[in-house]
């Protein structure tokens, strides 16, 4: 028999860290100095007010979901892809049902050409930032150029006062073939692993948490590249399953581009640390499309240039940490 009491306090000990690539959370101002103008209300979207506060309540309340069944609380950690500028992002925390929430946010603006940014959303509660940094991933195409992607957002923080240093990643795409860009994720996992040695160098046997969408794969060249460090584990790698699950779908084959990978350290069970307990992706139904062609897939904001009405093209992942009091 589990007591009630007993019950409570095994779930309140239980904390939710999730990562969401949003699917192009624009706002509906034009900026000129991106490639914004598709989401704009008189762009290809049609990108009204009303879509954008449909899509904002629709992804807040998906994040206020996230592992609330097993901790009865959201997420205290949520890193987040994709989204245009700090406002929508602000934006975000303050929709329905995040808005009693007491999140705070950590978001740069990046040098994407289209002007999209990663974040790390955080609850005030349970997570304090100590420091933050964008670190540049600095890539040329086939032609030389400079490939201006995404930045990796980099946050030092304390989670129920233990330290840990989280990674936010969007990285390049596979837009122009897996393959012929392949050493730009590589490169990614290269930079990651080059700021971990200063971490190191610094901190006695650091905790950290690497999330996003990486683009690729477990198996991946690049996410292998990563897991050289011995550091590292990668709880993700049992949850892929190409004809089954994933987190994204592409001609009937799934994908688990998003990832997040932890440290041995929480594999630990000392006073006042945080051990692994769970990963998982979060597919729930509401997030599917029910019916047709696609069913079962993520239910979309956009396909193509038709517009659905759905969440992302993406399910959100996350894993569970147990604080060990």
């Amino acid at each position: 028999m589990i007591f009630p009491f007993l019950k409570k306090k095994r779930r309140n000990s239980l904390y939710t860290i999730a990562f969401y690539n949003l699917e192009n959370l624009f706002d509906t101002v034009d900026d000129p100095d991106t490639l914004d103008d598709d989401f704009t209300p008189n762009g290809s979207r049609k990108w009204t007010a009303k879509r954008y506060k449909r899509k904002l309540f629709k992804l807040a309340r998906t994040i206020s979901e996230i592992g609330f069944e097993s901790t009865q609380k959201p997420p205290v950690l949520v890193g987040v892809a994709e989204v245009e500028n700090e406002m929508v992002v602000r934006d975000l925390i303050n929709s329905e049902p995040l808005r009693k929430i007491d999140y705070g946010y950590v978001h740069y603006d990046s040098p994407d050409e289209r002007g999209i940014d990663t974040a790390l959303l955080y609850h005030r509660s349970f997570f304090e930032v100590l420091a933050s940094e964008p670190i540049t991933l600095y890539v040329a195409d086939q032609n030389g150029e400079r490939d201006m992607t995404r930045d990796i957002l980099y946050v030092h923080g304390k989670m129920n006062g233990e330290e840990v240093h989280v990674f936010v990643n969007h990285w390049p795409s596979r837009r122009d073939g897996a393959d012929e860009t392949q050493y730009k994720r590589i490169l990614a996992a290269e930079t990651i692993c080059n700021f971990m040695l200063k971490i190191e160098a610094a901190h006695e046997d650091p905790n950290y948490i690497i999330m996003g969408d990486f683009n690729d794969n477990p198996e991946s060249t690049s996410i292998q590249t990563l897991m050289k460090s011995a550091a590292l584990y990668n709880p993700m790698e049992k949850l892929h399953s190409p004809f089954e699950r994933g987190s994204t779908s592409y001609k009937r084959s799934w994908s688990l581009f998003d990832q997040i990978i932890v440290s041995h350290n929480y594999f630990n069970y000392k006073k006042r640390t945080h051990s692994f307990a769970h990963a998982n992706i979060f597919d729930d139904r509401f997030l599917k499309e029910y019916s047709g062609k696609y069913k079962g897939n993520p239910f979309r904001t956009f396909a193509g240039k038709k517009y659905l009405g759905g969440y992302s093209d993406h399910f959100p992942v996350y894993i569970q940490l147990k604080y060990n009091e």
